[in-house]
C-alpha cells in the first residue's frame, strides 16, 4: 500500500473524529496499529504529521461558524456579544494557563490502549446517564460563567486523558449544567478552535526545532511535507463535511447514539489492542 494511500486514510479518520465527541485519539490508535500490522505503514506517523493535519481539520470548520465569527469581530461593542466573547476568552485562558503549568511540571500524555479504551467507555456511559437525566427538563441557550469555567476544565481533562474527547468532555459538562445541545456544541467548538490552534502551533514549533537538531546531529530523515500537505487537505475537507452534518444532527437528536458508539469502540480496543 503506497504511503499516500495510508495518509489519505489517516486524514479521513482525523477529519471525521476531531470535533465529533467520539475521540480522534481512539480511532487513530486503532487505524494506525492496523495499518502497521498489515505492513502498510512502517511506523506510527510523526507527531508533526498528526499535529498539522489536526490544525487543518480545525481551520476548515471556521466557515461553518461565519455568522458567529462576524458577530464577535464586528459587533464586539454590543453587550451580549462582548459577554459571549469574554466567556470564550475565560475558557480558553483557563485551559492555556493550567495546561502550561502542568506541562512545565512534566506531565506526559499517555496513549496506551487500555486507558484510552476506558476513557471511551466511561465517557459513553456518562453521555447515556446525562441524556437520561435531561429528559423532559428545560434547557437554556445562554452560556453562563459557570459553563465557561467548566468548559475550560473539561478541555484540560480531555488533554491529559486521551480517549476522553475534547468535544465530548466539554459538551457533556455543558449539558449537565443545563445548556441546550446546539448552544453547548457551538460554545465547545468555538473554544476548541483557538485552543487547538494555539497548542498545535506551539507543538509544530517544537517539533520543527527538535527535527532540525536531530537532523543536524544524527542525520535523521526530514519530514515528507508532500504527504503532510496531502493529509492536511484530506482532513480539512472531511472535517468540514463531518461538522456540517453534526450541527444539523444535534438539532433533532440526542447524544445517546454517540454514547453507545463510544462504549462499543472502547470494548473493541480492550479486546483486540491489549
Amino acid at each position: 500500500m503506497p504511503d499516500w494511500t495510508a495518509v489519505i486514510i489517516l486524514g479521513i479518520i482525523e477529519g471525521i473524529t476531531e470535533f465529533i465527541p467520539i475521540s480522534s485519539t481512539g480511532h487513530l490508535l486503532i487505524v494506525e496499529r492496523g495499518l502497521i500490522a498489515a505492513k502498510w505503514l512502517s511506523d506510527h506517523p510523526s507527531d508533526l504529521f498528526n499535529i498539522v493535519i489536526q490544525c487543518g481539520a480545525v481551520i476548515a470548520v471556521l466557515p461553518l461558524f461565519s455568522l458567529r465569527c462576524q458577530q464577535l469581530i464586528f459587533r464586539w461593542r454590543e453587550a451580549e456579544t462582548r459577554d459571549y466573547l469574554l466567556k470564550l476568552m475565560l475558557a480558553f485562558g483557563l485551559t492555556g494557563a493550567v495546561g502550561f503549568v502542568l506541562e512545565k511540571m512534566g506531565r506526559k500524555l499517555e496513549e496506551n490502549p487500555g486507558p484510552v479504551a476506558w476513557a471511551l467507555v466511561l465517557g459513553g456511559v456518562a453521555f447515556l446517564l446525562v441524556e437520561r437525566w435531561l429528559r423532559n427538563r428545560p434547557l437554556r441557550d445562554e452560556v453562563t460563567w459557570t459553563v465557561a469555567i467548566a468548559v475550560g476544565v473539561g478541555q484540560l481533562i480531555a488533554a491529559y486523558f486521551p480517549g476522553t474527547s475534547r468535544s465530548g468532555a466539554t459538551i457533556l459538562i455543558s449539558l449537565a449544567l443545563g445548556l441546550s445541545r446546539p448552544a453547548a456544541t457551538e460554545f465547545s467548538f468555538l473554544v476548541g478552535i483557538p485552543t487547538m490552534l494555539a497548542a498545535g502551533g506551539l507543538k509544530i514549533f517544537k517539533a520543527l526545532h527538535h527535527a532540525k537538531d536531530a537532523a543536524t546531529t544524527a542525520g535523521a530523515a526530514p519530514e515528507h511535507w508532500g504527504l503532510v500537505i496531502l493529509g492536511t487537505m484530506v482532513a480539512a475537507v472531511v472535517s468540514f463535511a463531518a461538522v456540517k452534518w453534526f450541527l444539523r444532527y444535534i438539532q433533532t437528536h440526542t447524544f445517546e447514539g454517540f454514547g453507545w458508539y463510544r462504549i462499543a469502540l472502547g470494548i473493541l480496543i480492550l479486546i483486540f489492542f491489549r
